[in-house]
Formats: C-alpha cells, sequence, structure tokens
C-alpha cells in the first residue's frame, strides 16, 4: 500500500483556507484537527468549518476528533462532510457504539492513542476499524518534536491488525521521521508545520513518500 499522506490544516493560514487546501492537492487526504479545550488544552474548528472545507474540495476529509464525547457529535461531522471520523480510545467510555455509529452512518472509522497510552488496548477493534492513528507528541498543539518512543507502538500494531488496516501517524512528521515511520509499519503521515512551512509544498509532500 502506498503511503497515505495528509497534510493538517492546523498549519494552514485560516484565513485564506480556500487558497491552503488547493496548494496540497499534490496530497491524498485533508486532514482536519478538531479540538474542544477539554479533551485537550486547545480550541480549533468545528462542524461549520469542516462543512466549508467541503464545499471547495473533493479530497477526502480525514476529521481528527480531539473532544469528550465524541458520540455525540460524530454524525454531524460526517453530515458536514467528513469522509472518516478519528475519535479518541481515551474519550469515551464505550468504544464499539463509537465505531458503529460512524460505521452506520457510512463513513470510515480511525481510532487514537495518546502518547502515553498502550497500543494493547487497541486489540479488541483492530479488525473492526480502518485506521489507527498513533500520535507522536501530545494532542492539542503543532510544532510539537517527534516522540520515537510513541512510533515503536506501530510495529505491535502492525503485527496484531488485518492487512487492510491504515495505521496512520501524527506528530513532528517530516522527511527524516517519515522514514522512521514508514520504515516501522505505518502508511499514512500527517504532518502540518513541515508542509506549510516549506517553500515548496509540492516537494514537501513528495519527501514524506
Amino acid at each position: 500500500m502506498k503511503t497515505i499522506i495528509s497534510p493538517s490544516i492546523l498549519s494552514a493560514d485560516f484565513a485564506n483556507l480556500e487558497r491552503d487546501i488547493k496548494a496540497i492537492h499534490s496530497a491524498d487526504w485533508v486532514h482536519v484537527d478538531v479540538m474542544d479545550g477539554h479533551f485537550v488544552p486547545n480550541i480549533s474548528i468545528g462542524i461549520p468549518v469542516v462543512k466549508s472545507i467541503r464545499k471547495v474540495t473533493e479530497m477526502f476529509l480525514d476529521v481528527h476528533l480531539m473532544i469528550e464525547n465524541p458520540d455525540k457529535y460524530v454524525n454531524r461531522f460526517i453530515d458536514a462532510g467528513a469522509d472518516l471520523v478519528t475519535f479518541h480510545y481515551e474519550a469515551t467510555e464505550d468504544v464499539e457504539f463509537v465505531i458503529n455509529l460512524i460505521r452506520q452512518k457510512g463513513a470510515k472509522v480511525g481510532i487514537s492513542i495518546k502518547p502515553k497510552t498502550s497500543p494493547e488496548v487497541l486489540y479488541p477493534y483492530l479488525d473492526k476499524v480502518d485506521m489507527v492513528l498513533v500520535m507522536t507528541v501530545e494532542p492539542g498543539f503543532g510544532g510539537q518534536s517527534f516522540m520515537r518512543d510513541c512510533a515503536e507502538k506501530i510495529p505491535a500494531l502492525r503485527q496484531n491488525a488485518p492487512e487492510s488496516l491504515i495505521i496512520q501517524v501524527d506528530g513532528g512528521i517530516n522527511a527524516q521521521t517519515a522514514k522512521i515511520c514508514r520504515d516501522l509499519g505505518a502508511n499514512s503521515l500527517v504532518a502540518g508545520s513541515y508542509i506549510y512551512g516549506s517553500e515548496d509544498i509540492d516537494k514537501a509532500i513528495a519527501s514524506l513518500r
């Protein structure tokens, strides 16, 4: 499977969001970070912005919910245009319920874990989701440094997962850390500041593959 590149618009210019989404046309997905100020110590964007993004691009919308009680919101994000919704294992007491909610609405399902969460907690769900997102920084802020020990979770997940499972990595991704993650078994990479801070966005995207 090729490496799916999903640039994070958290590092885009929100005053020129349509322009900055068109600038990542050579990528595969658009990564949308949703933060509520409770599950993570920051607030980003919500349902209206996802709806607006859907109007200006046909790219696959990869929506990462860093929010409490994701079951209350997943349907609305899918209605707004999300193609894949990723929620956090730590944010709900009923993981299977949230998985089923997303699946029933016809979207793809992702599940994520924070750096301090063991990968073993996800083993019961690996055949029920389309993607696992491994955070290699503490979720909540862009521009943090890559945590290599978090990436070491990837081989254990890959070993216990169906061959079709996408393993995505988010946090401190650049050309060097991307290679580490790919070598460990990841096949999707999220990068924000590395891509949007580059003088040549297409070249930066290509370097992650």
